[in-house]
């Protein structure tokens, strides 16, 4: 059957948050994504207020032939597209959190980030397993994972998902967890957005009772000696502490802290489970390189969102990444090759992870417990971004992410890592059988491909 219209006065009439259409006032405000690069241009956009505005989203699509993409942010807006012939369903409005102290659980709806989780769970001594934002949006990046600055000690954050409600292609809204619907449930851990339109997750909380973290600065001339000293260091680095090596260069841009503001870096970036004097041991090796700047010390859940740097709003960017297998000295070589101090890279940050630890994959009888995604087959993960205020731009920065990639390609891990991938194509996140049992789960719930995930799984009833 051909499409229909989008019946919009209908849509009106059983929502409880707002429809924009293109033309009205606050169209432009409505289809923007947090990653400006993302030129959004949907058929209508849903400002969701209640879970009953999913269901309505998703009939209404369903009628009129369209499509849905839910987003609560859009740090990762851009493998998206223009979403022509989809409903944006922008679920921000829906931002409550319901915290269980003595479970260790926090019940979060789609639009809560991970500065408003961290606020809710912190005065308990709880927490989630936060990325590097604290604007990020929990539900999003939890389906694509979730590598956190405490994944080295426990795992990716899609492991800690104890149940969702979603609303399947269907308008069905759903319960799923390993009992009532073992297979979403699977799907949606690690699998991305593709299977239905999540309204809200369970979490199982970490207590962390003596924090630590932030970052050792040198300049960026002692790259290589920083990096391999790090990269070194990582060999035997304990799975309490999660790391990363960082090349940064700072625009001259007035809104930038004056220390930092037209300069350039080579960091060292980190958080530690262990104590005072354990975490100062562990870190001997680096400190011994003496650094110009040294903000490593204890501190709370929401000091983590600091340590990275990240922009505090919407910034016209482009990044991508990707896994590697390891990183002996000749694959830092070549990275240093391609983004050293004496290379024209003109990108903001650029950077190379320490994973393993409890983010690599687990015994067969213990992974099966597991999510679509729940390791990470790497043994490092680079990413990197560039400022891009326009399409030129983001070209070039384009044809350096390019050239990193081609420089690494001896030591690129088969699998990818979704929240890093901010391209369509590339190496696939998971290997040939999980795909096909995720495209086996796509059929069963969503055969006419009616949910649209950045990260699209196409539907097979093989």
């Amino acid at each position: 059957m051909p499409p229909q219209t989008l019946d919009a006065d209908r849509l009106r009439a059983d929502l409880h948050g707002r429809l924009v259409l293109p033309g009205e006032p606050d169209w432009d405000d409505a289809r923007r994504a947090w990653q400006l690069t993302a030129d959004q241009h949907p058929d209508a956009v849903v400002l969701a207020a209640t879970e009953s505005d999913a269901i309505a989203t998703v009939n209404a699509a369903r009628e009129a032939g369209l499509r849905v993409a839910a987003q609560s942010t859009g740090h990762n807006a851009g493998p998206l597209g223009p979403l022509a012939g989809t409903i944006l369903l922008r679920t921000s409005g829906l931002a409550s959190t319901t915290t269980d102290v003595a479970a260790g659980t926090v019940r979060v709806e789609a639009g809560v980030t991970w500065g408003a989780l961290t606020a809710a769970v912190a005065p308990h001594g709880l927490s989630g397993l936060p990325g590097t934002a604290a604007d990020v949006g929990v539900v999003g990046y939890t389906l694509g994972g979730g590598l956190s600055w405490l994944g080295r000690a426990h795992g990716l954050a899609s492991n800690h998902v104890i149940s969702a409600d979603v609303v399947t292609a269907d308008g069905v809204l759903r319960h799923v967890d390993a009992v009532s619907d073992p297979e979403l449930f699977w799907a949606i851990r690690g699998g991305g957005g593709s299977f239905a339109v999540v309204t809200a997750l369970e979490i199982s909380l970490v207590r962390v009772p003596d924090l630590h973290g932030g970052t050792l600065f040198f300049p960026l001339e002692r790259a290589s000696e920083v990096l391999h000293a790090w990269r070194e260091w990582t060999g035997t680095a304990p799975d309490e502490i999660t790391s990363l090596g960082r090349l940064l260069r700072f625009p001259p841009l007035p809104e930038l802290p004056e220390a930092v503001r037209g300069r350039s870096f080579a960091v060292v970036e980190l958080v530690s489970l262990l104590g005072q004097e354990a975490t100062d041991a562990a870190l001997a090796p680096l400190r011994a390189l003496v650094p110009d700047l040294d903000t490593a010390s204890a501190c709370g859940p929401a000091e983590l969102a600091a340590i990275h740097m990240d922009p505090p709003a919407p910034v016209p960017a482009t990044g991508d990444g990707f896994l590697l297998r390891d990183l002996p000295a000749a694959a830092l070589d070549a990275f240093l090759s391609v983004t050293g101090p004496d290379q024209d890279f003109p990108v903001l940050g650029t950077e190379i992870r320490h994973l393993g630890g409890a983010l690599a994959p687990a015994p067969s009888a213990e992974g099966a417990r597991g999510g679509a995604v729940s390791a990470l087959d790497a043994g490092y993960a680079v990413f990197s971004a560039a400022l891009t205020p326009d399409e030129a731009a983001a070209k070039a920065a384009h044809g350096h992410l390019d050239a990193l990639r081609a420089a690494l390609d001896d030591w690129v891990a088969p699998t990818s890592y979704l929240n890093f991938t901010e391209r369509p194509g590339g190496a696939p996140f998971a290997d040939a059988d999980t795909l096909a049992r995720l495209r086996r789960v796509k059929h069963r719930y969503d055969p006419t491909d009616l949910v649209r995930g950045n990260h699209p799984v196409e539907p097979s009833a093989g």
